[in-house]
């Protein structure tokens, strides 16, 4: 507070840091890599760029904590702040997949003569959903409810629970993870097919999602048990939580309309 005094503001005027530019530098030689790896180019050079981005991560991380926990810039103004800006990334997340949701109905709705009139296109044989599928939808629903578990306990000031409620909140979503690579592996089409690049596209980057929100979940668990959550201050898992939230409700509509409504003939398996 003193040091807000000092400002004669409520507001963080960030200092200049390299991160964004390195990772942005490391997402383009990510993409540069994956394109020549898909044309049969070397695979080290989509290694180096997420090598390049996964040490952004740590380090803006790192900036951020320091700023939040032990230079307290993070006052109730700037936490506004940070809440809208996460309800933005959010919303720009929901249209990214009302992009994929899009061209899966455009196809599905209107079949043509080459899918032989209806979907999934003759000849293709998908997922019983009633398996995998719902075994995975009912662990995305019970990590929904363990991380608000865990946000309840940081507001009530109980530290064991909350690192109990992330811990086991992390853990299903590696078992979630671990299914879906399984899926992946026994899937009765391939991706370069109508049916499979609208199945392996909104799929894979919802899977990819939660790949993403369980690192953001993991650095939560570390950082409660280093203390740095308390009951009027711990926006990082409160944020954490709202992109779990999502990541479920975009899986509960997946699950419904890609895996269920959009059922063919079962594979065997």
């Amino acid at each position: 507070m003193a040091e807000t005094h000092a400002r004669g503001h409520d507001y963080h005027l960030v200092d200049p840091s390299p991160w964004p530019a390195l990772g942005a530098t490391g997402a383009f030689i990510t993409a540069v890599g994956g394109v020549w790896y898909m044309h049969e180019g070397p695979p080290w050079i989509i290694l180096i760029g997420l090598a390049i981005v996964a040490y952004t991560m740590f380090v803006w991380w790192r900036d951020v904590i320091r700023e939040a926990v032990h230079e307290g810039h993070h006052t109730p103004v700037v936490q506004l702040g940070l809440r809208y800006g996460m309800v933005l990334f959010i919303a720009s997340e929901v249209m990214f997949f009302v992009a994929w949701f899009w061209a899966y109905f455009n196809a599905a709705l209107f079949p043509t003569e080459f899918m032989g009139s209806q979907w999934p296109p003759k000849g293709v044989y998908t997922f019983d959903p009633w398996h995998l599928p719902l075994m995975n939808t009912l662990i995305l629903l019970l990590s929904s409810t363990t991380v608000t578990w865990a946000h309840h306990a940081v507001i009530a000031g109980d530290r064991q629970s909350a690192v109990q409620g992330l811990v086991v909140t992390v853990l299903l979503g590696l078992f979630f993870t671990a299914i879906q690579a399984i899926e992946y592996s026994i899937a009765p089409f391939e991706f370069a097919t109508l049916y499979g690049s609208r199945f392996f596209m909104a799929t894979g980057f919802h899977g990819f999602h939660v790949m993403i929100g369980t690192a953001f979940l993991i650095v939560c668990l570390f950082r409660t048990m280093a203390g740095h959550f308390k009951p009027d201050h711990h926006f990082g898992l409160e944020a954490a939580a709202w992109y779990w939230h999502f990541v479920d409700v975009v899986w509960v509509f997946l699950f419904s309309c890609i895996y269920v409504w959009g059922l063919g003939p079962i594979a065997q398996h």
